[in-house]
């Protein structure tokens, strides 16, 4: 309450009440967007450490591969080519990774896969490649018999026969820029690198490594071969800017628009109470109250409804809450009677005598002096003997136990019956069935919907329902909104029940028309 009382004195003018919305929407906004720029970052820096890891294990597959190709060829470097090229060409050719093997002996390359019988020196052929040692690459920009398409060079040194080993070109087409391509489809590019020269996938020709960017988003490099990968990527794109700048914008003004809302309607509905009251804003609606034995209408329930010309609907939780805590609730319910009296010689046309007439009635009202001149008013302006009034107290708030006790008695002895309301949702629930006679236990909506689930409130609605049974107090269900839900609440000797199943809350005329075309619930459906 003392939140809500400092935001009505401070909020009072549409200067203060804009300006406050409009510093809520900025902070909205700065506060939206910028989570929203992390999450896109964070999700950015993920899907690069993915393509990181899937790269890398893609390399390391690609050359473990390679490796052990290589080894099984390495036999052949003791013999001569016209002895092993059918072998090694048939090696090469049942391999789509690879372009040509060549072996070498005596630092001279003397057969390919491709060519058949060679010689020519290794640095010739592939000036870049240090035959000394056990493994190496380069990149070259074609080959004798495919010039102009760049390959990948490896050399395979024979661990056994110094001056022999293995020469392999790759096919690029295959190597992991491919993959790369394929999982990333925005503005990202990546090089293969190996000494000074790179392929990449902004150009089609060898590139030295002077000439690629310097920052790269991620480098991946495979543990004992002499290449690395560099991906070059944006973590702060503009598109991301783009996206948590709108984010920002949409979330700032919904939030400010809100704050308007709710500091010019909410926050001031002190005023807005009055002024409504006044101008007749209230109205009230009816829902039925169903007999579970017989499914016949035996009651309302009396709601208040608010519609504002400006803001249109506003939720009676809302309108509600705020009367109480600005100290309105006492000529809100006043209102409340008088509107009922209005409608009460209709209604008697409608209800037949006896009829149980509920009607909410506010803890603080309760405790407020002229609490008693109000019931007896509000009883006086209805058709003597033909309403059983029923004043339903909600258990959200404490009562004075002292105070609400002899209240109670008096209330009992006037001929009205009590009922405590939402039972279960508040903080005194057995405290009221424990110190106060009361004569009805509604069964809040909450504990309805659990019924066919397996939730925790289950159980509760259960204990709930044999409480009652040894108070030996009327039961009335909120909520009902389906057959299997009244067929639960009827085998459980529930006595009432009321809900969107049976009829909604509905005006004098809609409740006057909705019992000239009611017709008797057909019990055996809803019991079979």
């Amino acid at each position: 309450m003392f939140s809500k009382n400092i935001f009505s004195r401070y909020f009072t003018s549409i200067r203060q009440i804009a300006t406050f919305s409009i510093l809520a929407g900025i902070l909205a906004a700065l506060l939206i967007g910028g989570m929203t720029s992390l999450t896109l970052h964070s999700k950015r820096e993920t899907g690069y450490d993915t393509l990181t890891d899937d790269v890398r294990n893609y390399l390391n597959a690609f050359f473990d591969e390679l490796e052990s190709t290589a080894t099984s060829i390495q036999p052949l470097t003791l013999s001569d080519c016209h002895q092993v090229s059918s072998e090694l060409t048939s090696r090469a050719a049942f391999n789509a990774n690879i372009r040509a093997f060549v072996l070498v002996r005596n630092d001279e390359a003397y057969c390919s896969s491709a060519t058949g019988s060679m010689l020519m020196g290794m640095d010739q052929l592939v000036p870049d490649i240090n035959i000394n040692e056990n493994i190496d690459l380069t990149i070259m920009q074609g080959t004798p018999m495919v010039p102009g398409k760049p390959t990948i060079a490896a050399w395979f040194k024979n661990p056994v026969m110094e001056g022999r080993g293995v020469f392999a070109t790759l096919n690029v087409n295959l190597t992991p820029y491919l993959l790369f391509t394929t999982r990333q489809n925005d503005r990202v590019s990546m090089a293969i690198i190996a000494g000074d020269k790179a392929l990449t996938t902004i150009s089609n020709n060898v590139m030295n490594v002077s000439e690629l960017p310097s920052h790269p988003t991620r480098v991946i490099s495979i543990p004992g071969y002499p290449i690395k990968i560099e991906l070059y990527g944006e973590t702060w794109p503009v598109e991301d800017i783009q996206i948590s700048i709108l984010t920002g914008l949409v979330f700032g003004i919904l939030c400010g628009a809100l704050c308007a809302y709710f500091l010019t309607v909410r926050l001031r509905s002190g005023k807005e109470i009055l002024t409504g009251i006044k101008r007749g804003q209230f109205y009230v609606v009816y829902q039925p109250v169903v007999n579970a034995k017989e499914l016949k209408m035996s009651g309302v329930e009396v709601l208040m409804r608010w519609n504002h010309p400006i803001a249109g609907p506003i939720p009676p939780d809302a309108f509600i809450a705020f009367a109480e805590a600005q100290q309105l609730i006492v000529p809100l319910t006043r209102h409340l009677f008088e509107l009922i009296a209005r409608d009460a010689k209709k209604l008697q046309h409608v209800l037949p005598p006896g009829a149980r007439l509920g009607v909410n009635l506010a803890p603080s009202h309760l405790h407020s002096p002229t609490f008693k001149e109000d019931i007896q008013a509000f009883a006086a302006s209805l058709s003597p003997h033909h309403f059983q009034l029923i004043f339903e107290i909600t258990e959200r708030d404490m009562i004075k136990e002292n105070e609400a006790s002899c209240l109670f008695s008096w209330m009992h002895e006037q001929g009205y019956e009590i009922a405590v309301d939402d039972f279960g949702t508040g903080h005194s629930a057995l405290i009221y069935l424990e110190r106060f006679k009361l004569d009805y236990l509604k069964i809040d909506r909450g504990f309805v919907n659990s019924i066919g689930f397996e939730t925790v409130t289950s159980p509760v609605l259960d204990a709930v329902l044999t409480l009652a049974r040894k108070l030996s107090m009327t039961t009335v269900a909120e909520g009902v909104e389906t057959r299997e839900q009244a067929k639960w609440l009827i085998d459980q000797g529930v006595n009432y029940l009321q809900g969107y199943y049976f009829a909604r809350p509905l005006t004098l005329v809609q409740l006057q028309e909705w019992e000239n075309q009611q017709k008797d619930y057909d019990e055996w459906v809803i019991r079979r």
